[in-house]
């Protein structure tokens, strides 16, 4: 199993972060190594905050209005490498060592798995 690897939670960076009209902002999960992106989840400061502390991603649940550190039912853990953000501090970029099957609750490796003109 890989190991967590926490990132320095550092105050001016978080204050870099702008979140939306709810308190989110969209985190981009890429693959280290193949460079895949994996999924799109939401943050808020909170779920941030533990991803950097624990070493692995925890997302905000729109639909269930709740956290959830992916991999707790599936397995399927994301150990978070490393953490950035973009230019606006309105995207977040997480490149993660991904355990199990993948990141796409399908069972595929990626979310993005289906394309526009094609079968």
């Amino acid at each position: 199993m890989p190991a967590a690897t926490p990132i320095e939670v550092r105050a001016d960076d978080l204050a870099q972060v702008r979140y939306d009209a709810d308190g989110l902002v969209p985190a981009i999960v890429q693959e280290q190594g193949t460079g895949d992106v994996l999924m799109l989840g939401w943050m808020t400061e909170a779920t941030l905050r533990r991803t950097l502390e624990e070493g692995r991603t925890v997302f905000w649940s729109r639909s269930r209005q709740e956290e959830w550190r992916k991999g707790d039912t599936s397995g399927d853990r994301q150990w978070v490498r490393e953490a950035r953000y973009d230019c606006d501090g309105d995207t977040l970029l997480l490149i993660v060592e991904q355990e199990g099957a993948g990141a796409c609750h399908t069972g595929a490796h990626s979310c993005f798995f289906r394309s526009f003109g094609t079968g």
